[in-house]
């Protein structure tokens, strides 16, 4: 099991590409860390507003009656994939990672990959 900090360095040191990362309780809308971003890309801000996105998708998938979970949700920008992973498990009850690549440098297959591997050894 691994904490915030850890996670997120292994998120952008292991995905070639990534921009920025972000672990967000969406009950809240607060990051609980960051790392990467820039003037560019406020994590603080972007975790805020995906905390919206999440939220809104577990409201739709709760009307439309459906069981399953998300495993992640991805958007698609003319030069960034913005991914977000809600964490399962007992610790990771009402948290997401955010992570932010650049679309030219990166293999959204190996991203995911790896947000799904740092997702299930997050220890919070």
């Amino acid at each position: 099991m691994t904490n915030v900090e850890v996670s997120l360095k292994t998120l952008l040191t292991e995905v070639e590409g990534a921009l920025g990362a972000a672990v967000v309780d969406y009950t809240s809308g607060m990051a609980l860390g960051t790392l990467g971003g820039g003037k560019e890309l406020d994590l603080t801000v972007a975790a805020a507003g995906n905390t919206d996105v999440i939220r809104a998708k577990m409201r739709t998938m709760e009307t439309l009656g459906l069981q399953a979970e998300i495993e992640d949700i991805l958007i698609t920008l003319g030069t960034q994939y913005h991914l977000i992973r809600p964490v399962s498990g007992r610790t990771g009850n009402g948290l997401f990672i955010y992570l932010v690549i650049d679309k030219g440098r990166s293999n959204l297959a190996m991203a995911r990959h790896h947000l799904r591997r740092v997702e299930e050894q997050l220890e919070v």
